[in-house]
């Protein structure tokens, strides 16, 4: 009879699912015709000489592509078209809309058209495309390195991760499918103020602090290590809106959908070392609610801001 794995190994091949998934197949280069409008119309967009990756998709309890998954893809297709020419001319931001729900039973097709190339930058739009629609629409910009002012914030004064539970530690040894899965997550958070998957313990303040690292090396590949941070910077954002409301992942009351997700990266990170994710939101209205996080290296260097807006909506009776 064959030993279950542990936590450790499950960790570590989750860790290796999210590495493969980055493996992108190119395709070639291509025009396809991407569906514009829901229902009936007929209206077709044309993207001409498009080059074509193909990713596998990560299986989810929900059955619903994770949102860090085809924004880490988009990233990586679009940094396949810039690598080769410009080795050193790494993502310093991206811009994406969420559009329709991803199906993680099927692969997903990138279109990356090349908007320009000038002297120091790169822009490229990426389209992931299922059943012949638009789920993500991205936009990224490269840059070579250069030097100019330079400034940034001092990072929050919190609990060092050595001294936080992390979520597996907490949750590894519940029987609950939704336990289980926070626990085997290719990426170690410890939060400062206290999880709230499925209940909260602290204040219910629009803000809070996590340490995050992947569980295992992920390589020096600025490339990758970005679209492994672009991955890693989508799975809490919005907490700290629930967190103010008292909220949790649980309330079966709760629905929360990403819509769109901006990146600016400032500085180099090794996303399997520490990192602490300061978070807030400012605002939350009208079904929506808005997450803003910075993103600090373990000396304090400020190496990423991100912005994310989601649907949040509360479900009465």
């Amino acid at each position: 009879m064959s030993e279950e794995p542990t936590l450790a190994d499950r960790q570590s091949a989750s860790l290796a699912d999210l590495l493969s998934i980055l493996e992108l197949r190119e395709l070639g280069v291509a025009t396809i015709h991407i569906s514009g409008i829901d229902g009936e119309d007929t209206e077709v967009m044309g993207t001409d000489g498009a080059d074509i990756f193909e990713g596998r998709s990560q299986k989810m309890p929900h059955n619903r592509v994770y949102g860090g998954q085809v924004l880490s893809q988009s990233l990586m297709a679009a940094s396949l078209t810039v690598r080769d020419e410009h080795p050193d001319r790494l993502p310093h931001s991206l811009h994406a809309y969420f559009m329709r729900a991803g199906d993680d039973t099927l692969p997903i097709r990138f279109a990356v058209e090349r908007m320009r190339d000038g002297r120091s930058f790169s822009t490229r739009r990426v389209h992931a495309i299922q059943h012949g629609r638009p789920i993500l629409s991205l936009t990224a910009s490269f840059q070579d390195p250069a030097g100019g002012l330079d400034h940034h914030d001092v990072m929050p004064e919190v609990a060092a991760p050595e001294e936080l539970a992390s979520i597996a530690e907490i949750f590894g040894g519940m029987d609950h499918p939704r336990a289980q899965h926070l626990a085997a997550r290719p990426v170690e958070h410890r939060y400062v103020e206290g999880d709230i998957a499925m209940q909260i313990t602290g204040d219910h303040v629009a803000a809070q602090h996590i340490w995050i690292r992947a569980v295992n090396e992920v390589g020096e590949d600025p490339f990758l290590r970005a679209a492994v941070l672009a991955y890693m910077s989508d799975y809490t954002l919005l907490e700290s809106v629930l967190r103010r409301h008292g909220r949790v992942w649980v309330d079966p009351s709760l629905r929360v959908a990403s819509l769109d997700h901006s990146m600016w990266f400032h500085r180099p990170a090794d996303p399997a070392q520490w990192l602490l994710y300061a978070q807030e939101s400012p605002s939350a209205q009208g079904g929506r609610g808005l997450g803003i996080g910075r993103v600090f290296t373990r000396d304090g260097a400020l190496a990423a801001t991100i912005t994310q807006e989601g649907m949040i909506r509360i479900k009465e009776g």
